[in-house]
């Protein structure tokens, strides 16, 4: 899900920094929420929009630094927990400061707003593994290990596995690393669900190298010395 639109390319931007750049804003995403206090499946809802957004649009003409406060919006109207968008406006001032790049006013995120739906095309709909998990973690009786198989799957939005694999195989996979790492015997609960192990464990792989390549702070993201270079390379107010 990396490829790097022809427009984005020509401004030097590499698939590593494109994720990067995913990466960075889905953490903007979650701080912002974090300030207007909307439901994770909010914050979830948004991330997926944004990340849908780049598989057919470029950064170079979707400025990530708008697109981001705006698939909130949309979100917590999807999932019926509106936000002003004032708010996030008031928000966005407060938490980048003197940085022009982040100015944007009411009318900057109500038209990107119109935008997103045209780019995705009017498809809103979006199924989390959230539900899944939990239903789960009850039918295999390791329910202790809900919250930390949880933070596996809020993690899993900072990449794109929402995108390529159904919710409940995405909940199996952090399932399986939960109860691994907790020395948790699941092996015959796996068998008994006949899933393909092999998805599962792709999976698993997936979140785990992605937790040895970023080292990524969980408050604070990813290192400015990292992601501002990148950064500097898209228009600003595009």
């Amino acid at each position: 899900m990396d490829e790097v639109p022809a427009a984005d390319r020509a401004r030097g931007i590499t698939p590593m920094e494109f994720r990067l750049v995913k990466i960075h804003m889905s953490f903007h995403i979650w701080r912002l929420a974090q300030q207007v206090k909307v439901r994770q499946r909010v914050i979830a809802t948004a991330i997926t929009y944004f990340r849908r957004v780049y598989t057919r649009k470029s950064m170079t003409e979707y400025d990530p630094r708008l697109v981001a406060p705006a698939c909130l919006y949309l979100a917590s109207k999807v999932e019926e927990s509106t936000v002003q968008a004032r708010l996030l406006v008031f928000y966005i001032k407060k938490m980048c400061g003197s940085d022009d790049k982040y100015r944007f006013e009411i009318k900057d995120i109500l038209e990107m707003e119109m935008k997103l739906l045209e780019a995705l095309d009017y498809y809103l709909v979006v199924y989390h593994p959230y539900r899944p998990l939990l239903q789960l973690l009850q039918d295999a009786g390791i329910t202790d290990l809900t919250q930390f198989a949880w933070g596996l799957v809020n993690d899993t939005y900072k990449m794109d596995l929402i995108l390529i694999y159904p919710p409940y195989m995405i909940a199996l996979a952090c399932i399986y690393i939960a109860s691994v790492l907790k020395d948790k015997d699941t092996t015959s609960w796996f068998e008994e669900l006949r899933v393909d192990m092999n998805i599962v464990k792709s999976i698993s792989m997936v979140i785990l190298d992605f937790y040895d390549t970023y080292k990524i702070d969980p408050q604070r993201g990813l290192p400015e010395d990292k992601i501002i270079p990148v950064m500097n390379k898209l228009p600003s107010k595009v």
